[in-house]
């Protein structure tokens, strides 16, 4: 299985800034200490792939520094060339993943989950949209007519929502806290708002419930799923209270229900922003360790 990583540029962020910009270095030396065969550095994407989800001029004004003030605090990140690199690899990362899972029925990228960008700007931490160029990309490059996004970040993914509203070829299915972040929120093909305190067992029956559902009328030929740290009950913005055994029975259903479908499926880390980075890193890499386990 490939996994490809982007933590070599790393964002220098202010003191006390809530993003936990460590855990993807942290969440690499894991794996590599795992799976250091696997390890493969991300390509960036380059504008033709962009372009398939982005308009032209945010992408100009990403690359060259042109963001307004607002668009910057939007964003939540400095402008810098070594962020506008790293967005571009965060999204080339989930476009190999996906491509090489088409083959290999899974691989993962380290970083991604960039849900919250928009055609025409970034939000909460999010520049450009990965699992939407990667969805893009299946579809020109490699024909795939169907393609399901399992989003089970802790926030809903409104810039995937607004994205393909009235595109049947895409299938957006975000699982998120209700009253969580972002305040005006989009509409998914399926929305599942969970309420604050939400514990592993009413998680997992909505999962279980609605997840093989989607994949039965959907009959999707890929799968880029969301894989995100924040419904842990220690995250500081998650609001509900999932275990870490919780999170990993998600994986584990997640993952073998797309293997035993015999859906191609990217497995980006998304959001994560526990108290203890090591919390964090510990949860991305049972998803990883998961990963590799279920596709043996």
């Amino acid at each position: 299985m490939r996994v490809f990583y982007t933590d070599h540029f790393v964002l220098p962020l202010p003191d006390g800034h809530r993003f936990p910009m460590q855990k993807y270095s942290l969440l690499r030396e894991a794996v590599q200490a795992y799976a250091s065969h696997s390890l493969e550095e991300a390509p960036a994407a380059h504008d033709e792939q962009l372009l398939l989800v982005h308009d032209a001029a945010y992408i100009e004004r990403m690359s060259n520094g042109g963001l307004s003030a607002t668009e910057i605090r939007q964003i939540g990140f400095p402008w810098s060339a070594p962020m506008a690199e790293r967005a571009r690899r965060s999204a080339g990362a989930t476009i190999v993943a996906a491509t090489a899972a088409l083959h290999e029925r899974c691989a993962i990228n380290l970083a991604g989950g960039t849900h919250h960008a928009f055609a025409d700007h970034g939000e909460g931490f999010c520049c450009y949209n990965d699992a939407a160029v990667a969805a893009r990309v299946l579809q020109r490059d490699h024909d795939l007519q169907r393609v399901l996004i399992c989003d089970l970040d802790v926030h809903q993914g409104n810039g995937t929502a607004s994205i393909f509203r009235d595109d049947d070829s895409v299938f957006t299915f975000s699982m998120h806290g209700a009253r969580n972040y972002p305040v005006r929120k989009e509409t998914s093909d399926l929305d599942l708002e969970l309420l604050d305190g939400c514990d592993d067992a009413t998680y997992l029956a909505a999962l279980h419930t609605h997840l093989p559902q989607i994949i039965h009328r959907f009959q999707p030929q890929a799968m880029i799923y969301l894989a995100g740290a924040d419904p842990y009950e220690g995250d500081r913005l998650g609001r509900l209270k999932l275990t870490k055994a919780g999170l990993a029975a998600r994986d584990r259903f997640v993952l073998e229900l797309a293997r035993d479908n015999a859906v191609a499926v990217a497995v980006t880390m998304a959001g994560g922003y526990a108290h203890d980075v090591a919390d964090i890193v510990d949860i991305h890499f049972n998803t990883v360790r998961t990963a590799f386990e279920v596709f043996a």
